[in-house]
């Protein structure tokens, strides 16, 4: 038997493939520890969406690889989005495994130990429900409901390694739910590469999920994971109310990625402002206190001033709880990397410019909603 290292990057669901990994190697008789040092197989378990994250994990394959008596398993949409890149790291005791061949991990690492090469990079149907698992948390479940998606965007790599989009079945989600929510479980975090689009190819939709996951004995709150707004809007009505019941968190997480129709256009994103402007509002209005979360980009190839500005707008207007802001950077193999790509200083800029004007949102918001008086002389603990 081995002592395994996971190393995860990336999103909630390829965190849980990591949990799912390390779960199917202890059932087998192997070891997870805590410290790569301490390994005979390093598994990266990588994210190909920023290409800080990629220049990172390139950095840990090299230290892995100084290490002539380490095994290596690379696993992740790195696998398949930089497999080019990779393959100069392929060799005896080396493995590429794509995230629709987790569940063959335990038989790769037997081969990789006996020095053999492995590529097992095939797209293929694997539901991720229903196997074991070392969840780091005995209160809070992440689970997959589907992978791969049903959008093109331009700028995404993860298309690449995760394909189109397979939902697993919700009576499978259910019994999944109900088993964390029997063993003590207070919150579980659906997850996917794109929620909003769940159940499209078999029949029913996300809604048509969580009307079945309430209906579920015991007290816990389902967390829902990020949702495509061109998507959403098709259900949207339905899914306001079922998120105004109990048992769903008041959070959503519905990427703007720009303000300018124009741009979301070039992105190949599929929504317009107007829809993702009214989603938003009418949230707020129906569901007080409901967190938004949103993800913008700056500095696409397209973007000129002009649409910067918009984004800004929208921004303001809107005044996120959360807002996930990214320069752009282009990724190997999408649509955008064909572009002429704006100047790295201009991204730079826009990128600072509106990262203070969201700040200054938050301040303006927490001055006009926080009055306490605090008495002199007790400390001011800042977090």
């Amino acid at each position: 038997m081995a002592s395994i290292f996971i190393d995860n990057y990336g999103c909630t669901a390829n965190y849980d493939n990591g949990h799912i990994i390390a779960g199917m190697l202890i059932e087998c008789g192997h070891e997870v520890v805590q410290d790569m040092i301490d390994a005979d197989v390093v598994i990266i378990n990588s994210c190909a969406v920023k290409n800080v994250t990629v220049n990172k994990i390139f950095y840990q394959i090299k230290k892995v690889k100084e290490f002539s008596d380490k095994k290596l398993i690379i696993t992740g949409c790195m696998s398949v989005s930089e497999k080019e890149k990779l393959n100069k790291y392929l060799g005896e005791g080396v493995a590429l495994v794509s995230t629709q061949n987790i569940t063959h991990i335990p038989e790769v690492v037997e081969k990789i130990l006996k020095n053999e090469q492995v590529v097992l990079i095939n797209k293929r149907k694997e539901i991720k429900l229903g196997l074991p698992k070392l969840n780091p948390d005995n209160k809070i479940a992440s689970i997959q409901i589907s992978e791969g998606c049903l959008s093109y965007c331009g700028f995404c790599s993860t298309k690449l390694a995760k394909g189109n989009l397979v939902s697993y079945p919700k009576e499978q989600i259910v019994r999944e739910v109900e088993k964390y929510v029997k063993g003590g479980y207070k919150r579980i975090n659906l997850t996917s590469t794109d929620s909003a689009c769940y159940g499209f190819d078999l029949g029913y939709n996300l809604v048509d999920l969580l009307k079945e996951i309430i209906q579920i004995a015991g007290e816990f709150q389902v967390r829902i994971g990020m949702g495509n707004p061109k998507h959403t809007i098709k259900y949207f009505d339905s899914l306001l109310e079922v998120m105004k019941n109990s048992k769903i968190m008041k959070f959503i997480h519905l990427p703007l990625q720009s303000g300018s129709n124009k741009v979301l256009d070039e992105m190949k994103r599929g929504h317009k402002v107007e829809d993702f402007i009214y989603m938003v509002e009418t949230l707020k209005k129906e569901i007080p206190g409901i967190t938004i979360s949103t993800d913008i980009i700056v500095g696409y190839p397209t973007e000129t001033e002009e649409d910067f500005l918009k984004t800004v707008e929208v921004v303001e207007r809107l005044n996120f709880e959360v807002m996930n802001l990214s320069k752009f950077a282009s990724r190997t193999g999408t649509y955008a990397s064909k572009l002429k790509q704006l100047p790295s200083q201009l991204i730079k800029d826009r990128s600072v410019r509106l990262s203070l004007i969201y700040k200054n949102l938050k301040k303006n918001k927490i001055n006009e909603t926080i009055f306490i008086e605090i008495p002199k002389g007790l400390p001011i603990i800042q977090n």
